[in-house]
């Protein structure tokens, strides 16, 4: 199994601000085996854009600002986002921090939430999010196989 071009024009889509499109897109990825490597792809953008962001020495002070800076952002991040458990993704990313308190569930609706924030300072152009997107798929197919 790897991750399609499809998967990939779904994310892209999303991290690109096209959210019709994106919501279009992600309503196709329909066989359980299609939904597994789209989540990989995910959870190795997400991986990739905290190591970006953060580096392997993030400081915790870092996580937690950035965290609260998002939740900041509308009422529904605020609401959507608990704070504990994004500081321990993003954490788990380059420390060995437990997120086993965090449900399946909510670390999906956390990397869909993070996600767009952690790249958005990065300002990517086309290319770059293509690059960046490149290297989340190879690290995804990399978990897939």
């Amino acid at each position: 199994m790897a991750v399609s071009d499809a998967q990939v024009a779904t994310l892209r889509a999303q991290l690109a601000g096209r959210l019709d499109e994106h919501l279009r897109l992600l309503g196709q990825i329909d066989s359980a085996s299609d939904r597994k490597a789209y989540s990989a792809l995910v959870v190795a953008s997400f991986c990739e854009a905290v190591e970006r962001r953060f580096g392997r020495d993030g400081s915790a002070a870092d996580v937690v600002d950035f965290v609260a800076d998002v939740r900041a952002t509308s009422n529904d991040a605020a609401r959507k986002i608990n704070p504990r458990a994004a500081e321990r993704l993003i954490r788990g990313v380059y420390t060995d921090e437990d997120v086993s308190e965090v449900s399946p569930d909510q670390k999906r609706e956390l990397y869909v939430l993070l996600l767009p924030a952690l790249i958005g300072d990065e300002q990517f152009d086309e290319a770059a999010l293509d690059e960046f997107l490149k290297n989340s798929r190879r690290l995804a197919d990399q978990w897939l196989n």
